[in-house]
């Protein structure tokens, strides 16, 4: 995909890393519209980048995020791409975690992403793509940490499928599973205190993968841990 000029909705831009996307995105010449939880960030980063188009979005309203798609694709003229950076993190023992935090990691890290996808979908050309960030946790399930690594798990399973079912259109799916990177994620946990982590990866390196991945279809970004390095393939 040619990223200059490319129309893309980037979901999840309060966050850290949604921020730093929807940033680099524009910087290479994309037009973006962005959604998030935070109105006072996201209409300050909408004002930093021009004026895009901006809706406040809880990740978990099914029907305000369809909204949000056609708003974006109401102020872009179309829709090329969608990035998903939502997530949601829980910590502690499997055996005692709660229902109702269990069914919000599910909400955001899986079902949310799902539903946006769904929703862009009618409006992506052939050739467009669809980029979820997943987590490492996903390949690699982490004691403390069962259900967040069961919700990613099953965003990258559907990533799979979905790619598969997408082939004759040419939309990537591009599967991101980072390991840790410290975006004050651990700090917000709906749940518990987080296990000792490594330190965290370059956020740099991740946002230029991921456009990589953008241009050259990728399907997947995973860390190589004997190369200490993020990896497309």
């Amino acid at each position: 995909m040619e990223l200059a000029g490319a129309r893309v909705l980037v979901a999840g831009a309060t966050g850290v890393l949604g921020g730093e996307l929807a940033r680099a995105l524009d910087g290479a010449g994309a037009r973006v519209a962005l959604t998030g939880r935070d109105g006072g960030a996201l209409r300050a980063l909408a004002g930093e980048l021009g004026g895009v188009p901006a809706v406040v979005v809880d990740a978990v309203d099914v029907e305000a995020v369809r909204a949000a798609v056609d708003v974006a694709v109401a102020g872009l003229g179309g829709l090329d791409a969608v990035v998903v950076a939502w997530g949601v993190v829980a910590f502690g023992p499997a055996a005692e975690a709660d229902d109702a935090v269990t069914e919000e990691l599910f909400a955001v890290n899986t079902l949310a992403p799902m539903s946006l996808v769904r929703a862009a979908l009618p409006h992506l050309p052939d050739g467009g793509a669809i980029v979820l960030l997943s987590a490492i946790v996903a390949d690699a399930p982490t004691l403390q940490m069962a259900e967040y690594s069961a919700s990613k798990a099953a965003l990258s399973a559907w990533a799979g499928v979905l790619r598969r079912e997408l082939r004759t259109r040419s939309i990537t799916v591009l599967d991101v599973r980072p390991p840790h990177i410290d975006t004050g994620l651990v700090d917000r946990a709906l749940a518990g205190d987080p296990p000792r982590l490594p330190p965290g990866h370059d956020r740099a390196e991740l946002v230029a993968a991921v456009l990589d991945g953008l241009r050259l279809g990728g399907r997947e970004i995973v860390f190589d841990p004997g190369e200490k390095r993020l990896v497309r393939r």
